[in-house]
């Protein structure tokens, strides 16, 4: 944190000009002020000189003019049906015309200019007058292009017209729909290379949709590292954008079909050599199988394309840059030079520095494999969606976004000041973590993301939704604000910094539009109370779990549940159902160090939470008194199914009687946390070979199927 401070007053007010909250209300609801080295630790992560008080005004004056620097914003997001104004900065007295330019050629259209007078403002010694001008309610929805023409030339900016309201695809307009919540690397058959893959997902969507499931939510796919070790964490990518190969399976590459005997051979070999580990019940080992699928797809890579797959792969590339090729000099430069980055030499610091060395050219074989490992993954994503939506009745694999990404990742390095550097994202201290907590990733720069029309945020988003039916947003708060902690201090010594929410749903509802797709935001914990019904206004789906759905003090009766919610009992934080039930995440807790009383006390606190809801599904006759744990979970999801809610969650581990906590939130190596694989209650593995005739999972398919078409 910085050492030399400036006045609070002016730290204040540059602060409030950023969106950097000087103030919060905690947990307990009291109104906290954030001590000015945090505010001074932000503002610099910002990109600003706040050293001195002098510096400080200074950036607080280059802030309120740096509008009247530019003849049009750098972006402008509306929405469609709605008049939005747009100001446009000229020396005083210059004429100004504006045009909209509509996505792919649809024409052009002059605008209006509205009668508003605002006294012009000296910048730089220059008097700078604005003109405001109107962009009609009939735009169409899209990227379009704003110009100005001016004496002094002409400027441009992207217009995004975005949705109003997000419109649900056609399969949840129709009825209410529940799924699948599946942990893919998890979910293995006697095929997987021992870790589930994209292959499995399809398999999976079969089995699902054959049961009656309209879709299947699964963890973030995105990429992790390419060299070991490799994160377990799917909420810790190295990029949210691209996918992490180790999900491939590399028999479903076409190219594979044309491998000699001898190169098929050793194919066989390395997935015999891990294939036996689907059928052992401990950790998941990531590197084990990545080691193997990468000698294996180094073999099929080197096969060669035929001239219509390599046209079909560069359409691919084409699609996808300029991200795709810095993603893959990042894999390339980390095989090469081992991480963390920050300790890779000058030459390749960053992309422009890799090329200009020369080192893009050594290294251009093993970019193309990188990004030819993408394509790959594009290739068996369509086909698990395909496989999801065949039978119509649902909108297929929901894709889950991470909050952000690993400090030391591609994102970080590719990326350059649109993260920022020296703070990372957490949360403030509540009745749950009442240290905070840091998830060490580095959040957007709010002002670089407006400057860069958000292009990175929409093509992360894009990328995502090529092949899906929906996405959940982990943490949607993040897109009103996120919690920025200063690198070096307690999670409790952060403060808010807002965003455009504006922009940034609307972008998202853009792109989802577009791709069809349904959007999910978890918005549990502490939530501003405009926030959920923002969301709801925008079509944006809310999160409800069972646990947490209180009114006060009182739990919620399942029919005042949110319609506009994807509902479920448990989520991947919390321990699969039975479980919960049976308190294995106190004695977790308990073995970890992590329980802040005596854990008789723990107990008897959980057992009267978990009474109060069972003591409510009793009531509605849904349970007997000492019902097994089977038919508690089954109890459980019926009373769920009361719920107007659109979207049913079922946790995969629920369906089979798991009893592992995938993850312990405030452990890392305390705990093997995204590395158990599906077990039945006995600890046994379960195989999705096993799903079509599981007994337990069948059964709760049909009590959920059979309980919303008596509650529809």
């Amino acid at each position: 944190m910085p050492s030399d401070v400036a006045d609070p007053a002016v730290l204040a007010d540059l602060a409030a000009a950023c969106g950097v909250s000087a103030t919060f209300t905690d947990w307990q609801g009291r109104e906290t002020n954030v001590p000015a080295t945090t505010t001074s630790a932000v503002l610099t992560a910002m990109g600003f000189d706040v050293g001195t008080t002098a510096a400080a005004r200074r950036a607080l004056r280059e802030v309120k003019l740096a509008p009247w620097r530019r003849v049009l914003p750098p972006v402008v997001v509306a929405r469609e049906g709605r008049v939005h104004h747009v100001p446009v900065h000229v020396p005083h007295g210059d004429p100004v015309d504006v045009v909209v330019d509509l996505e792919d050629d649809g024409g052009w259209a002059p605008l209006r200019q509205v009668d508003r007078w605002i006294d012009p403002v000296d910048v730089d010694g220059r008097l700078t007058g604005r003109a405001t001008f109107e962009l009609p309610d009939d735009l169409p929805l899209g990227w379009h292009v704003l110009r100005a023409r001016t004496p002094q030339g002409e400027t441009e900016c992207p217009v995004v017209v975005t949705p109003d309201v997000l419109e649900l695809p056609p399969t949840l307009r129709s009825g209410r729909s529940w799924g699948y919540q599946a942990q893919l690397y998890s979910v293995r058959s006697s095929r997987s290379w021992g870790i589930g893959d994209l292959a499995d997902l399809a398999e999976l969507s079969a089995v699902a949709t054959a049961q009656g499931a309209g879709w299947i939510l699964v963890n973030p796919l995105a990429a992790a590292q390419p060299v070991p070790p490799m994160e377990s964490s799917p909420y810790l990518p190295t990029t949210r954008r691209f996918v992490n190969p180790v999900y491939l399976r590399v028999e479903d590459v076409r190219e594979v079909a044309y491998l000699s005997a001898q190169d098929r051979a050793l194919v066989e070999r390395l997935a015999g050599g891990v294939r036996p580990a689907v059928r052992d019940a401990g950790e998941i080992d990531r590197d084990r199988a990545w080691a193997a699928k990468l000698q294996a797809l180094e073999v099929v890579h080197a096969q060669g394309r035929t001239p219509a797959r390599e046209a079909a792969f560069r359409r691919y590339v084409a699609s996808e840059e300029p991200g795709l090729t810095g993603f893959a000099t990042w894999c390339a430069l980390a095989e090469r030079f081992g991480l963390p980055a920050s300790q890779w030499p000058p030459e390749a610091a960053d992309l422009a520095a890799v090329e200009a060395s020369g080192l893009a050219a050594e290294l251009a074989e093993r970019v193309d494999f990188h990004r030819w490992l993408q394509w790959q993954c594009d290739e068996q994503l369509a086909t698990a969606q395909d496989a999801a939506t065949a039978p119509g009745t649902g909108p297929g694999i929901v894709h889950d976004l991470a909050v952000g990404v690993h400090p030391d990742g591609a994102d970080v390095w590719s990326l350059g000041d649109a993260l920022a550097h020296g703070v990372s994202v957490g949360a403030p201290p509540d009745a749950f973590n009442q240290q905070g907590q840091d998830w060490s990733q580095p959040p957007w720069r709010p002002d670089r993301l407006a400057d860069l029309a958000y292009a990175p945020f929409r093509d992360m988003v894009r990328t995502i939704l090529r092949h899906a039916g929906g996405l959940r947003v982990d943490h949607v708060l993040g897109l009103f604000r996120l919690w920025w902690i200063p690198q070096g201090a307690p999670p409790s010594e952060g403060t808010y910094v807002r965003y455009d929410h504006e922009a940034l749903i609307g972008i998202l509802a853009l792109e989802a539009q577009r791709a069809g797709a349904v959007l999910v935001g978890e918005d549990l914990g502490t939530v501003e109370p405009w926030v959920r019904d923002y969301l709801a206004d925008r079509g944006i789906l809310g999160s409800a779990v069972l646990w947490f759905e209180y009114d006060g003090k009182e739990p919620k009766a399942p029919e005042d549940f949110r319609e506009l919610a994807l509902a479920s009992v448990t989520v991947h934080d919390l321990p699969p159902t039975a479980g919960y039930l049976a308190q294995e995440h106190v004695a977790l807790r308990d073995r970890l160090g992590l329980l802040t009383r005596p854990v008789a006390e723990e107990r008897a606190a959980d057992a009267a939470e978990q009474e109060r809801i069972l003591g409510l599904v009793r009531d509605r006759g849904l349970l007997a008194p000492g019902a097994d744990e089977r038919s508690t979970v089954e109890a459980l999801h019926r009373y769920l199914a009361l719920s107007p809610s659109l979207m049913v969650g079922v946790s995969l581990v629920d369906a089979v009687g798991d009893r592992r906590t995938q993850n312990q939130p405030g452990t890392s190596s305390e705990y093997p946390n995204w590395r158990m694989p599906l077990t039945g209650p006995d600890g046994e593995v379960v195989l999705l070979d096993d799903l079509p005739g599981h007994a337990r999972a069948r059964s709760l398919a049909r009590t959920v199927q059979e309980a919303l078409a008596e509650r529809d």
